[in-house]
């Protein structure tokens, strides 16, 4: 049998808040126009819930992602580009997903939400990359 170490530890609890964060919004996306039909306000109920998961997630992503630069001891410098990318793609879905939660009009609260899903979905996509 393998033996687990701190790095399998990190490793698995980055990849497991971004099933939560990525995963959780793209999930609440397809759930949102059946819940809609069902009864008054039921998303955003349900929004809150998934909030109460998705933001510790997110945290637990920031400090693993910060753990793992640490770790990393990688100086190539296409390398190095794609990890700034990737940071400022995260920083990115963190602030989008903020405002999205702050937004008065449903225009707002859908691009916010697109643009909050398609940059979870680019950093996870560069994550990907540069553990390859």
């Amino acid at each position: 049998m393998l033996s687990v170490s701190l790095d399998t530890v990190r490793v698995f609890l980055h990849v497991l808040a971004a099933t939560i964060w990525v995963g959780g919004q793209f999930t609440l996306a397809f759930l949102v126009p059946s819940l809609r039909r069902t009864a008054d306000g039921v998303t955003k109920v349900a929004a809150n819930a998934f909030n109460r998961v998705a933001w510790p997630a997110f945290a637990v992503l920031v400090a693993t992602g910060v753990w793992n630069m640490l770790a990393d001891d990688n100086d190539d410098p296409a390398f190095k580009t794609t990890l700034h990318v990737k940071l400022g793609v995260v920083l990115l879905s963190g602030l989008t997903a903020f405002l999205h939660t702050r937004a008065k009009s449903k225009g707002a609260t859908a691009a916010l939400g697109a643009l909050s899903g398609v940059t979870a979905l680019a950093a996870l996509f560069l994550g990907v990359l540069l553990s390859a």
